[in-house]
């Protein structure tokens, strides 16, 4: 451990928010991720939901050199052959059959600036309607559009946004009916409040498949569908956020598949990057056409870069290859069956949910009240960290404490069942330290 770049970190580095570590970290790899002590520790978030196929996959490594070899970046008038390539291949094994244009830039925020200022473009509107919960971004306009947390304190937002109650199969808003009713009955309120307030220069909906940020929240398919209807009727495009469920991590091809929806723009970021910094925004030919003739242009200095077109095709490539989208399923299953069985052990694990290997434990005080357990959850999630298991926390008042676990698709079931012990055991400390405030504890080195 290097105590001067602890320091360093502290004295020059910009604290961002999120969850943060007092270690320092210098590789990575499969799903460990080490530290500056040496530590391994699990890294069931993927690194933030990216590393699809594992940190420094040996794929990517050589995606990587091979960039090295031939080019990292040119003019972005100047398009790389292997930008092609991956657009190519996402038009004909990866989209639904009508999105077939693509553009590449960075982050995720950055793609769904794009499908903001192409759907403005199209229809000649500026109103979007989002979801509670969501997460789109933190540039100008996807910030205004996210609404799981981060809100307070940047001014005055982009105008035209508008927000509509999340569908929540475990905390329905509107109480005494089923999971699809309420979700239905959500979206037909949402709807008809967004067409009270809406001057009618309507553009675009726009919802992550599964709500990750909001508590990994899966729709009932009926509401996908009747959310693709109320755009067609509204004159609005329909905006898939794939930035988690793209690429194979709930078992299948993209949220557009499992819920047999074509929107008519998806983005795509976080897994088709394996880590490096990649995303797209898709869309249909009659779209990118008429926004083009009407002067659309998102030309930045790092759009349609070939270091991360050539990880990107490497990504796509061993998910292929290495059958990661059934590995999901049957993984996936096998880490649900292992959380249900924690559930059966625990009073505290309200709901277990999600598809693939996108899952969500909700920790609540009692299974009757279903009363958010925050004190838990953060304690928990502090106590996996020192026992060695990385997992993401969602902790806001209005939606409830929920671990998020998103292991790489090449977990295996030795991973999982050494990561259901440490969430055993970390319950089972944080609740009893909780319940005895008063008694000293060995921390993990010690115990």
């Amino acid at each position: 451990m290097n105590e001067n770049l602890r320091t360093a970190a502290k004295d020059y580095l910009v604290r961002y928010g999120g969850d943060t570590f007092p270690n320092l970290f210098r590789s990575a790899k499969g799903s460990i991720v080490i530290d500056d002590t040496g530590r391994e520790i699990l890294d069931f978030t993927s690194g933030q939901m990216c590393a699809t196929i594992g940190h420094n996959h040996p794929a990517i490594v050589r995606a990587v050199h091979e960039a090295g070899e031939n080019a990292f970046h040119f003019f972005s008038g100047m398009i790389p052959e292997v930008v092609a390539e991956l657009a190519q291949k996402l038009a004909q094994d990866w989209m639904p059959a009508s999105l077939t244009k693509s553009i590449f830039v960075n982050t995720g925020s950055e793609s769904n600036e794009v499908a903001m200022r192409m759907a403005k473009m199209y229809t000649g509107g500026f109103e979007f309607l989002a979801v509670g919960g969501s997460w789109h971004g933190i540039t100008g306009g996807t910030s205004a559009l996210s609404f799981a947390s981060d809100r307070k304190g940047y001014g005055i937002p982009v105008p035209g946004i508008y927000v509509m109650p999340e569908p929540n199969a475990y905390r329905p808003y509107i109480k005494g009916l089923s999971a699809e009713e309420s979700a239905l009955a959500c979206l037909d309120i949402g709807l008809k409040m967004f067409d009270m307030a809406s001057t009618g220069q309507r553009a675009a909906i726009i919802i992550e498949p599964i709500i990750s940020a909001g508590g990994v929240l899966v729709p009932p398919p009926s509401y996908m569908h009747a959310l693709r209807r109320a755009a067609d009727e509204r004159g609005m495009l329909l905006i898939f956020d794939e930035a988690q469920t793209a690429f194979g991590r709930i078992g299948h091809r993209t949220g557009s598949d499992f819920f047999g929806v074509v929107p008519d723009i998806m983005t795509v970021s976080k897994t088709m990057g394996g880590g490096l910094p990649l995303a797209g925004a898709i869309t249909t030919p009659a779209i990118e056409e008429r926004v083009h003739e009407r002067g659309f242009t998102f030309y930045t200095s790092h759009v349609s870069d070939p270091l991360p077109a050539t990880v990107g095709l490497a990504v796509l490539k061993t998910i292929q290859d290495e059958r990661l989208i059934e590995r999901a399923k049957t993984t996936g299953a096998y880490l649900r069956e292992q959380l249900l069985a924690l559930q059966a052990t625990h009073e505290a694990i309200g709901d277990v949910r999600g598809e693939g290997m996108l899952l969500g434990v909700e920790l609540v005080k009692d299974r009757e009240s279903r009363t958010p357990h925050h004190e838990l959850g953060a304690a928990t999630t502090s106590r996996c960290f020192e026992l060695g298991l990385s997992m993401n926390i969602r902790r806001r008042p209005e939606r409830g404490s929920v671990w998020r676990i998103a292991p790489p698709l090449t977990t295996s079931h030795a991973e999982i069942d050494r990561a259901i012990a440490i969430l055993d055991d970390a319950l089972r400390f944080s609740l009893d330290r909780l319940a005895n405030p008063s008694v000293r504890y060995l921390d993990a080195k010690a115990a």
